[in-house]
This record gives C-alpha cells, sequence and structure tokens, in this order.
C-alpha cells in the first residue's frame, strides 16, 4: 500500500513554483504523484519507501522550504 506524505510549503505563489516542486520531487526513487495545491501551500506525495529526508531535500533543491 503506498505511503502519502504532506509538507506546507509556503513560498510557492505561481505555476512555475508549482512545476519546479512538482519536477524536483517526482525526480525521487519511490515516488508515484505529486499534488501541488497553490491555494493551500500543500505538497502530496504519494509512493513507497518515501525518506522524508529526501523530500524536503527535494523541495530545497527546487529553490523551496517545506515548514
Amino acid at each position: 500500500m503506498p505511503e502519502m506524505i504532506t509538507y506546507r510549503v509556503p513560498g510557492m505563489t505561481c505555476d512555475h513554483c508549482k512545476t519546479a516542486v512538482r519536477g524536483e520531487l517526482s525526480s525521487v526513487a519511490g515516488v508515484e504523484t505529486v499534488e501541488v495545491d497553490l491555494d493551500t501551500k500543500l505538497v502530496t506525495v504519494t509512493g513507497s519507501g518515501l525518506d522524508d529526508q529526501v523530500l524536503r531535500a527535494a523541495i530545497d533543491e527546487a529553490g523551496y522550504e517545506a515548514a
């Protein structure tokens, strides 16, 4: 069964933000889907064997910080 982790990423404001965060997270091993909601500033990652530190590093690599 896939696991789900949600992060609040307050710095996201536009489609570029959404694309950057989704792109970085999608490249992480085990990630199956990435949902980004600009209104709530929430990013939900679904997959198996997810590593919180690796996912946070991917968000950081995209130029944002997970709260």
